[in-house]
């Protein structure tokens, strides 16, 4: 630390016909000069010394050289302000921005301490594996653990902060003191802040969402991709980012494809003739998973599902091993049952039946002929 006795004995050098106020500038110049010029020469010391043997503690160095430099600035002009020759009122407000600058140094290193804790922890976690059901339930639950923390951090350093102006913190006691319904509208402005920031540890715990779950939400299909402090971004599968609330995700159903295991069953639909080849089908279903990269040999099934007047509709029950892999599994086996059935069965797509009566006398209505009447007609018509 600077002696102020040194740097007062260096300042009766200054000619006297300098002013005081210059004087006193000169002095915290000087400190902040020679703090910077420390904070160099011991940072590259430690480089030097902790770099070759502890790579943790040498990325803690780079990460908080921004903020001990700034501890060393502070710290120097803070004793070197003792020395300098200000009016007591000017004196008073230069330590009252250092006490301040000092405050919010706190809050940085914590919000560092915070991501390092953060970074430590995941960097056993990997999420570009394929089993990583483990690793996307701790990455969101930390992350979204930093970022609460980060917000009671920059909450309460303003808050420190704004405590050490008298002027606010007379008019927050008197606010608090006598303005009852202002507070209870104050409380009611900030409930949906407050509501995301308690979903958001809640979700932490439980869990609901994880990142890169597949999700619906609002029938929107899509992947969650960030989870914020305020809200979670879900990516949809055009590319689209739906932007939803976290108390959304508390408060309201949704649906999530991958909450226990990435693996899914999905189905495909085919409306086809009475006639069709089911049998036939079925197995040609077996042949086009068989081959197909997409399936995970677990579930194939051809099954007619429903019955109407005119079709009949035949479910098909594939699985794949996430979200993205099924949805493309579901439309190979759509368009190769679909080709199938085109060019070697086309009596089993659907068709429209009708039975004409001919030359029916004006003002009869049209109605359903016996099998023979056509035939009937037609030799009548041949013998007149």
């Amino acid at each position: 630390m600077l002696d102020p006795r040194a740097i007062w004995s260096q300042a009766q050098s200054i000619p006297a016909w300098a002013p005081a106020w210059l004087v006193g500038i000169l002095i915290l110049v000087a400190a902040a000069a020679a703090a910077l010029l420390a904070h160099l020469v011991l940072m590259a010391m430690l480089r030097r010394i902790v770099a070759r043997r502890w790579f943790f503690l040498g990325a803690l160095i780079v990460r908080t050289s921004a903020a001990t430099r700034l501890a060393f600035v502070v710290f120097g002009m803070s004793g070197a302000l003792q020395a300098a020759p200000f009016d007591p009122a000017v004196r008073a407000a230069i330590g009252h921005v250092l006490l301040v600058a000092f405050i919010l140094l706190v809050g940085w290193f914590a919000i560092i301490a915070v991501h390092l804790a953060a970074e430590t922890y995941l960097r056993r976690f990997r999420l570009d594996t394929a089993d990583n059901l483990l690793a996307r339930k701790h990455v969101t639950q930390v992350r979204i653990l930093q970022r609460s923390a980060d917000t009671l951090v920059i909450v309460i350093t303003l808050a420190a902060a704004l405590v050490t102006f008298e002027s606010v913190r007379q008019y927050g006691v008197s606010l608090f003191a006598s303005a009852g319904v202002v507070g209870l509208a104050v409380g009611l402005a900030a409930r949906p802040v407050l509501s995301n920031l308690i979903a958001g540890i809640q979700i932490a715990m439980t869990q609901p969402i994880r990142l890169e779950d597949a999700v619906v939400v609002e029938n929107e299909f899509g992947w969650i991709e960030e989870i914020a402090a305020a809200y979670v971004v879900v990516r949809v599968w055009d590319q689209r980012r739906l932007i939803v609330p976290l108390s959304y995700f508390i408060e309201k159903p949704f649906q999530n494809w991958t909450l226990q295991r990435p693996e899914l069953i999905g189905t495909v639909d085919l409306y086809l003739d009475y006639a069709a080849p089911v049998d036939r089908i079925r197995e040609k279903l077996d042949e086009v998973v068989s081959v197909s990269a997409l399936w995970d040999r677990r579930v194939a099934k051809l099954q007619v599902a429903d019955a109407k007047e005119t079709t009949i509709m035949v479910r098909a029950l594939v699985s794949a091993k996430n979200a993205g892999a099924l949805g493309d599994l579901r439309n190979e086996v759509r368009e190769k049952l679909l080709a199938f059935l085109r060019d070697e069965h086309p009596e089993a797509l659907p068709r429209h039946r009708a039975e004409v009566a001919l030359n029916a006398p004006a003002g009869t209505s049209m109605q359903a002929a016996p099998p023979d009447a056509a035939p009937r007609e037609a030799k009548r018509l041949a013998g007149e």
